[in-house]
């Protein structure tokens, strides 16, 4: 294991405190959600919200869809009285949950509250700190520990150290400044720094997040905390130019806690950085590990990679269906995000005759259909590769057409061309 090293003098015990790589007021989801029907969940979440600094009436009911999306989840909602508001009364019952999960960033919980969350984490209860929710409870010491670095709140050097990736090690920094910020959104890189951990493991060492805040100057007790995926702050953004902790995890007691600094919230149907593939996956993982200590999900064709974007509008894979009907009005020049999609679906069924088979009966009707000329040609692109002699009837009434018949003509020559022989 390589040493840390601090840019300024810190103390030793510290320093090996990072671990380096080698129910009430209940609200229904805002998506219906899908599952597979042998899927089970045996697994149960509470998501705390109710204030936020961003907004959690968008990003609470996504993240139960995630949750539940994931199989092996169900999920609760708990809403904080509103800010300023009397706040005696808000205890939720953590002990009856698996999961917590933190959405909240607002006024202090009563000290009941804080002992029995700090219990639920000691005696082995799971937690996601979700984005904003590290900007909560400056001076709730525990919390701080829980969270493992956090930002704004007046956060500074008295808080802790900054961590960043430095020259292939973790460096602990404690030099003055502000705690927590962030340059103007955009995609950038996460980098996993940790491949061998539950949550990371299979997953591309490198890839692409869909505009988010890159959350930077991050600082805290970092005690017992494994710092799982950085992100590059480029200062072409505003941001500080050093590598950033983005996901990491935490043992507090028996306790594990999954910390994302991804996923600001958007507005319905404009939500970037929630849709993002590899922000679903991460957090459906890192959401299984702090519940149970192991990950068992597969990583889907879909996850991001190195240069590639990758969404789930409904925060989940599409069906045939849905893809098709998002492409009926494509045009060029439009998000591809449906479009890939539908090919990372058609290479799922690519060893199965008879998915295939149905795959090209629903596409072959598409083609007919009153959908734009530039889906049609990106359809007509797709079924080239592997599309049969059904095909080519409707291929030749495409290239009727003006604006379809290059590539209609295009794919029926390419399918004829397999049974020319």
């Amino acid at each position: 294991m390589k040493q840390v090293k601090y840019i300024f003098i810190i103390s030793l015990m510290a320093l090996s405190s990072i671990i380096m790589p080698g129910c009430q007021n209940k609200e229904q989801s805002a998506e219906t959600t899908e599952v597979s029907e042998s899927a089970k969940a045996e697994l149960s979440a509470l998501i705390v919200t109710g204030q936020n600094n961003h907004k959690w009436e968008v990003s609470s009911p996504v993240l139960k869809d995630i949750l539940v999306n994931s199989g092996i989840f169900t999920a609760d909602i708990i809403e904080s009285p509103a800010q300023g508001e009397d706040m005696s009364g808000f205890s939720p019952d953590f002990s009856s949950y698996d999961l917590v999960v933190l959405d909240y960033t607002g006024d202090a919980w009563p000290d009941g509250t804080k002992t029995a969350f700090e219990d639920y984490v000691k005696q082995g209860g799971g937690v996601v700190v979700y984005h904003a929710a590290n900007n909560a409870f400056r001076d709730w010491k525990e919390y701080n520990v829980m969270t493992g670095l956090g930002g704004w709140g007046g956060r500074n050097e008295e808080d802790g150290p900054y961590v960043r990736w430095k020259d292939g090690e973790f460096v602990k920094d404690m030099s003055p400044g502000r705690g927590g910020s962030h340059g103007r959104q955009h995609a950038f890189r996460i980098v996993n720094r940790v491949t061998d951990h539950p949550i990371t493991k299979g997953l591309p060492e490198e890839w692409m997040h869909a505009q988010d805040e890159l959350y930077s100057e991050l600082r805290g007790p970092a005690e017992n905390m494994t710092v799982l995926s950085t992100a590059f702050a480029d200062t072409a953004y505003g941001g500080t130019g050093e590598h950033e902790p983005i996901l990491m995890t935490i043992n507090y007691g028996k306790g594990r806690i999954f910390h994302t600094a991804l996923g600001h919230a958007g507005s319905p149907g404009n939500n970037p950085a929630m849709e993002c593939v590899g922000f679903i996956v991460t957090l459906q993982r890192g959401a299984e590990w702090a519940a149970t200590g192991k990950v068992t999900q597969e990583i889907p064709e879909e996850f991001p990679h190195f240069n590639v974007l990758s969404s789930w509008k409904k925060y989940r894979p599409l069906s045939l269906q849905e893809l098709l009907n998002c492409l009926k009005d494509y045009h060029q020049g439009d998000n591809r995000s449906c479009m890939q999609d539908l090919t990372n679906l058609i290479r799922k069924s690519a060893s199965d005759e008879s998915k295939l088979a149905e795959l090209e009966k629903e596409l072959i009707t598409f083609l007919g259909s009153s959908a734009s000329n530039d889906s049609k040609n990106e359809i007509c692109r797709e079924i080239s590769l592997w599309g049969t002699k059904a095909s080519l009837p409707v291929l030749k009434k495409l290239m009727k057409e003006e604006d379809t018949k290059e590539m209609a003509r295009f794919a029926k020559e390419r399918i004829s061309g397999k049974y020319s022989n």
